[in-house]
């Protein structure tokens, strides 16, 4: 590379903003995992693509960095049940010019030994590398089922101005966490001398009392050391994955250099979450219905993209003020467009596209997917029920977690899930003691 030169980077050309371009930066999103710990909510689909905070997908939070971030070159690497997720990007990321050199597009395995997976995310990567051609400088890698904010041309910034090799951006977590991670150790300058992934143990890193330097699993590559570290040869050796595998090696070898998470959320904590257990993904959801969460759906400085289908606004119907009457509405929840809540009660809440609330029926503490419908008289709480899901009149979830282990997933924390395309019996739940109904017309 380059010597640095007056700003402080290496020597690169600048763009007109004066900042250091990253047209030439091709970004790798990670999307083919399976998700297993976020069963039933993936039984039919990869993770990335289920469905998260009323209207948008996991891989949005991701996609949606690479713009705000200006990278316009980006593959997705796919791999099993990625049927929903090649809908969404045809549907709602159809936002790049080719013409002018940008592109988004679904790369699904064509090499691996056995025809049909990926075996890690180097291999998924080594698969591949006949994308990574032309005038590619800089190749950033990123897993696609993470929720954050962040700006990637910074990270490719540092990575420039340090002469670096590979960057890793990592982000402080307790030592008591650290053996969930990959950890790394940094000299003073911040340069990685040791990765450990996912260690029994840990030692605070240097000036951080009790806290360990984590790995976010985002990576900037020149793009000679990726093609030179993703060999044939190492592939045969078993070299995988880039944290048991690659880093390891790679850090003794070349100049690899820490970058600490610069948080584009902008709110007191740092929020970085991989909801990969259903106990973490609904606790998200959860955060985000309070009155200031933690994770801003709403900053327009950092737009959140993602498909926005032709559903007409949300409503709200029946306002009856007597004994017994019904009232539609929605208090301390979200509300997704084509939404009807009809003389129902939902409290808590996060209501995807098109869901049916029905009279005098009660949800709260829940998250209700795309198209689900609520029968009359329902009580539901602290539940997850995915796509489609009609619930019969009067059915009770969340209130028997035994009978409903029988019928559902249950956490132990007690969240009820519903999957996909489950028939839901009336004989699951008891008879509510609601008022009869006063023969309303149909609603």
């Amino acid at each position: 590379m380059g010597g640095l030169d007056s700003a402080g980077f290496t020597g690169q050309a600048p763009d007109v903003q004066g900042q250091v371009s990253v047209k030439n930066v091709f970004a790798i999103l990670l999307a083919g995992g399976e998700g297993t710990r976020l069963q039933p909510l993936t039984k039919y689909r990869a993770k990335p693509a289920v469905p998260f905070g009323g209207i948008y997908r996991l891989i949005d939070f991701t996609l949606s960095n690479c713009i705000n971030s200006d990278v316009r070159k980006v593959g997705v690497l796919m791999q099993t049940k990625s049927t929903s997720l090649n809908r969404h990007l045809h549907l709602g990321w159809n936002v790049y010019r080719p013409e002018l050199g940008e592109f988004i597009f679904p790369i699904h395995p064509t090499l691996s030994r056995d025809g049909d997976l990926f075996h890690g995310t180097a291999d998924a990567v080594f698969q591949n590398l006949r994308l990574i051609e032309g005038d590619i400088t800089e190749v950033v890698i990123l897993a696609a089922d993470h929720i954050y904010k962040m700006d990637y041309s910074a990270m490719v910034r540092h990575h420039r101005a340090h002469g670096a090799a590979t960057t890793v951006a990592v982000i402080e977590v307790d030592c008591a966490q650290a053996r969930h991670f990959g950890i790394v150790q940094t000299d003073p300058q911040g340069r990685i001398v040791n990765f450990e992934e996912k260690p029994p143990r840990t030692e605070p890193a240097p000036d951080r009392p009790g806290k360990a330097l984590a790995s976010m699993g985002v990576y900037v590559f020149n793009r000679e050391i990726l093609l030179d570290v993703l060999s044939p040869a190492a592939m045969t050796a078993g070299d995988l994955d880039f944290g048991r595998n690659i880093l390891p090696k790679l850090i003794h070898a070349h100049r690899v250099m820490a970058y600490d998470f610069v948080d584009e959320n902008k709110k007191l904590s740092v929020y970085w979450r991989d909801v990969g257990t259903i106990d973490a993904f609904y606790e998200a959801n959860m955060d985000l219905v309070g009155v200031d969460p933690i994770f801003n759906l709403y900053d327009l400085a950092w737009p959140l993209h993602t498909y926005h289908p032709p559903a007409p606004p949300a409503k709200f119907v029946f306002a009856e003020d007597h004994p017994g009457g019904r009232c539609g509405k929605a208090v301390d929840s979200i509300v997704s467009p084509g939404c009807i809540v009809s003389g129902g009660r939902v409290q808590r809440c996060v209501l995807s596209p098109r869901v049916y609330v029905h009279s005098w029926a009660q949800v709260e503490d829940s998250v209700l997917m795309d198209d689900v419908s609520v029968g009359r008289h329902c009580r539901i709480r602290r539940a997850i029920i995915d796509k489609g899901v009609a619930i019969p009149p009067r059915t009770e979830i969340g209130y028997d977690l035994e009978r409903d282990r029988k019928l559902f997933t249950v956490t132990d924390s007690g969240i009820v899930v519903i999957s996909k395309y489950t028939q839901v019996p009336s004989a699951a739940g008891v008879v509510c003691l609601a008022p009869t109904d006063p023969a309303p017309p149909k609603t």
